[in-house]
């Protein structure tokens, strides 16, 4: 009896083993692209750049889980520099994410991907420095530099530089993928990203072109 437990273990734990040499224990991810904010923040900036990089486990041949770290400019449109006296805005969007994943593979080199998580975000912006007396009439942009107004009007006295704020969020997309070496692939992602940051939403939508492996 006590051989057949020790054999039944000793064929499980080589199971284990061949299973687990059938696919790369870890991934890695890289790319950049472009994309664009929706919501209130889409109404300020247009389309900007932006980079990703990620690593972690894979559970099995279709599932796994990856941190991930972004940088997303925010580029602010012309006519909000210009017409709401921000002409040196500038401003990103940050991101370390814990999402998972589940690939399926398609006849040939290719394949497409779901992915999703949460995280942490945080949304900085700077305008150098403004001094804004009393009274001043706000201008709607200046809500992401946490200026306070009282009937359309800036109370107290503010200065408008810069101003970050922080807050848990989630994202979801999926992507299309292409094996060219070995584990090697390139890929093509669309991927929502939103954060319930205190002056408003946060919601942008990178489209990334990259490599995983």
């Amino acid at each position: 009896m006590r051989k057949r437990i020790l054999f039944l273990l000793a064929f499980c734990l080589l199971a284990v083993a061949a299973l687990a040499q059938d696919f790369n224990r870890f991934n890695f991810n890289v790319g950049g692209g472009f994309g664009g904010a929706t919501g209130d923040l889409g109404k300020f900036v247009g389309t900007s750049y932006h980079g990703v990089a990620g690593g972690g486990l894979n559970l099995s041949r279709n599932f796994g889980v990856k941190a991930e770290y972004m940088y997303f400019n925010l580029g602010f449109k012309d006519s909000v520099k210009a017409g709401q006296s921000v002409p040196d805005a500038t401003g990103h969007v940050q991101s370390a994410t814990l999402n998972l994943f589940f690939n399926y593979s398609l006849p040939g080199k290719w394949g497409v991907y779901a992915i999703g998580g949460g995280g942490w975000y945080q949304r900085t912006v700077d305008a150098g420095s403004h001094f804004l007396p009393a009274d001043t009439v706000c201008e709607p942009a200046w809500r992401l530099w946490g200026i306070a107004c009282t009937n359309g009007l800036v109370e107290p006295s503010q200065t408008l530089s810069s101003h970050s704020v922080s807050a848990g969020g989630y994202n979801f997309g999926g992507g299309l993928t292409y094996r060219f070496s070995g584990q090697a692939k390139f890929y093509v992602e669309g991927r929502y990203h939103h954060a319930s940051t205190g002056d408003g939403s946060t919601y942008v939508f990178p489209v990334t072109v990259g490599l995983r492996w």
